[in-house]
């Protein structure tokens, strides 16, 4: 099973928030989830971005692949370059 940390939309028309999901990649974008990682409401200037860091590096660290906007995410809150460092040390 390959999963995916991705984002799934809610929201009404024209106003988009977004659930940041570790999710199996076949299943669809809005449909079942394994985990809800956090939140990302891209409507608020600067945008809101919630995410449990804890959560994330669990499904990063075993093996779970974020999609290009995930990775985005994941960069603007830090906790990519966490995951990072924490592989590079491993090494």
């Amino acid at each position: 099973m390959a999963v995916r940390i991705r984002l799934a939309r809610f929201g009404r028309k024209k106003t988009p928030f977004y659930r940041l999901v570790v999710a199996d990649s076949r299943s669809p974008r809005d449909g079942r989830f394994i985990e809800l990682l956090g939140t990302y409401n891209p409507m608020v200037d600067p945008a809101d971005i919630k995410i449990d860091e804890e959560k994330a590096l669990y499904w990063l660290k075993n093996g779970a692949s974020p999609s290009d906007t995930a990775r985005g995410i994941l960069k603007m809150a830090g906790v990519w370059e966490k995951f990072a460092a924490e592989k590079n040390s491993a090494e």
